[in-house]
């Protein structure tokens, strides 16, 4: 049951073959069984999930109508707010914020009759790809308790590999959904900006920070996302199309398609050997599903000045009066990061976002002649829980927190959907993604590409040990 595809259960429900009370009890135990080893879900709301998860049942003996996500259990990421619950951002500022209504994200899964079983882990803020913050401690990834789950949907990710959810909701600016799904050997989606309205913010018209779904196959990505998307008065930059495109399962046939394959980026970042190795290695399995491959990328030129310019200004906006009221309670390299956006000048943005538009227009020019760019999640596979992020990355040095998440900041900036999907593991048994971009608007296709891949490969189907029963 709680390794059971999302789509199944779902069908399960509807058709009376298994309650909700059931699923919520499987997947409650599971929780109680494995959160104490990796420290994924922190907030939890057992009583308020059972109440739920009643109503559910009783709404189908009545014969009312339901939603796609009936009954399913799912627990939100700590910086979504939820009606309620406490959410926390991973900051001891907010270690008791209860908010009056959900973020629009956590109100579309509930309304679709999904039910809340808690708040899955986050670094400060969500500031930081790896999971760690003064309330709850660290998140560990279940493959190795010794490494890092990523982040920031740290916790949402490693929830999933072990069985503790069946979908899972999670940000990304700098590549917060696919690290975390890279780590944990599981699928997260960044969708293109505006097709998943985003809900309070402080910056409606900027399209950097995007939020999106994770599950533990394509398939079930697809299902979540069909309830995501689709315009919201309350976010003008949303886009029009339905979340109903969705719905259905992604079909796998693929050939004929054209694949432009990247392991550095074209040189643009350093990767560790055995990421490179494991990215090299997909081309083979394309070929094999009919489509051609060859090596070719985007020319990423000013994405990183872009990225990092936007990046500050909107974290300065977000947090700087935050910041004047506790100046010792941010973590340094979040405090730095306000900083550097309230010393931006007016020029230093207006040229990130000639820098931005000038980048959108020669990915539209390339997937004019590609339909996927592959392309590492991350640079590295996961590195030790003790450290706040890696030092070097295949002997290059990293001179902040942000640089070895290049790979994926880089494709954030451009604004195009991207999916990360299992694509195999180093020798040492650890999780390593794909990263597969696709054209703006463009993620039916990407569903496609990714759900073919995860089919010929099944690299999504290795559990991690600590979610395994033993016998």
């Amino acid at each position: 049951m709680i390794f059971t595809d999302a789509r199944e259960v779902a069908r399960m429900l509807r058709a009376k073959e298994v309650s909700a009370r059931e699923v919520l009890a499987a997947h409650l135990a599971q929780i109680e069984r494995c959160n104490p080893e990796v420290n994924a879900i922190v907030t939890l709301v057992a009583e308020r999930a059972a109440e739920e998860a009643a109503a559910a049942d009783e709404r189908l003996v009545h014969g009312e109508e339901i939603g796609p996500l009936h009954g399913l259990p799912v627990a939100h990421k700590d910086t979504h707010d939820t009606a309620g619950i406490r959410t926390t951002y991973g900051s001891p500022l907010l270690a008791d914020n209860v908010p009056a209504r959900d973020a629009l994200v956590v109100e579309r899964i509930r309304s679709a009759g999904a039910i809340t079983i808690g708040k899955t882990n986050v670094p400060e803020f969500a500031a930081g790809s790896h999971t760690v913050n003064p309330v709850f401690g660290v998140t560990r990834n279940p493959y190795d308790l010794s490494r890092s789950a990523g982040g920031s949907s740290g916790g949402a990710a490693a929830a999933l590999a072990c069985g503790m959810h069946a979908l899972a909701d999670g940000g990304d600016t700098g590549g917060s959904l696919r690290n975390p799904a890279s780590f944990n050997n599981v699928v997260g989606l960044r969708p293109s900006s505006g097709r998943v309205p985003v809900w309070p913010t402080a910056a409606p018209w900027s399209s950097l920070a995007v939020t999106g779904p994770m599950a533990r196959t394509v398939s079930d990505v697809g299902l979540l996302l069909s309830v995501l998307a689709g315009p919201d008065p309350r976010d003008r930059l949303s886009l029009d199309t339905p979340g109903s495109e969705f719905a259905a399962e992604p079909p796998t046939d693929v050939r004929g398609l054209r694949v432009a394959l990247a392991p550095d980026l074209g040189g643009e970042v350093p990767v560790d050997p055995d990421v490179r190795a494991v990215i090299e290695k997909t081309a083979s399995v394309f070929e094999g599903l009919g489509c051609s491959v060859e090596p070719a990328c985007p020319d990423l030129t000013g994405a990183d000045e872009a990225f990092r310019t936007l990046r500050a200004w909107l974290f300065e906006l977000t947090y700087s009066a935050l910041l004047d009221e506790h100046p010792d309670d941010f973590k340094a390299t979040l405090r730095e990061n306000i900083l550097i956006g309230r010393g931006l000048t007016g020029p230093d943005v207006s040229r990130a976002h000639a820098r931005q538009a000038a980048l959108q227009e020669r990915m539209r020019e390339f997937f004019d002649r590609y339909d996927v760019l592959l392309a590492p999640v991350s640079q590295v596979p996961p590195f030790p829980v003790e450290a706040e992020y890696p030092t070097e990355v295949a002997g290059v040095p990293m001179h902040d927190y942000l640089e070895w998440m290049g790979s994926a900041y880089l494709i954030s900036v451009t604004g195009c959907p991207a999916l990360s999907v299992p694509a195999g593991f180093t020798p040492g048994g650890l999780p390593v993604g794909v990263q597969m971009v696709g054209p703006y608007q463009g993620e039916a296709g990407l569903l496609r590409i990714g759900r073919a891949f995860e089919q010929a490969t099944g690299h999504g189907l290795v559990r991690p040990a600590v979610a395994v029963p033993t016998l």
